[in-house]
């Protein structure tokens, strides 16, 4: 299983950014797909979940209205529009997924930073 995240970076306050998550080594289309965030001194945090069709989404209530999880089936790849940026977004965020109680798995993490 391997999950590799892209798109982080810089920009400033109410800027916007779209990550991508990439997935490979399980079905992925029969998964939900879940977006994390750990900032600084902080732990990690659960930001969005979609579920394995794309038809339905959670988001913690800090992000909602803001941020919007989508994912394309067919290429593999979960994605966060991420709106309205804020310095408190400013974490690095990871995809992830629990393909049964004993496995979950991580990306590696993208670093956004937002600062004006």
């Amino acid at each position: 299983v391997q999950l590799v995240e892209s798109g982080g970076g810089f920009v400033q306050p109410g800027g916007s950014l779209r990550l991508s998550c990439r997935a490979s080594g399980f079905a992925f289309s029969g998964y939900d797909m879940k977006w994390y965030r750990q900032a600084p001194g902080k732990e990690r945090e659960l930001v969005a979940t979609i579920s394995s069709g794309g038809t339905w989404t959670n988001y913690q209530d800090s992000v909602k209205g803001r941020f919007t999880a989508s994912r394309d089936n067919a290429k593999n790849t979960v994605y966060l529009q991420m709106n309205s940026l804020k310095s408190e977004d400013t974490a690095v965020y990871y995809c992830a997924a629990r393909l049964s109680p004993e496995r979950f798995y991580w990306g590696q993490g993208t670093q956004v930073a937002v600062s004006s």
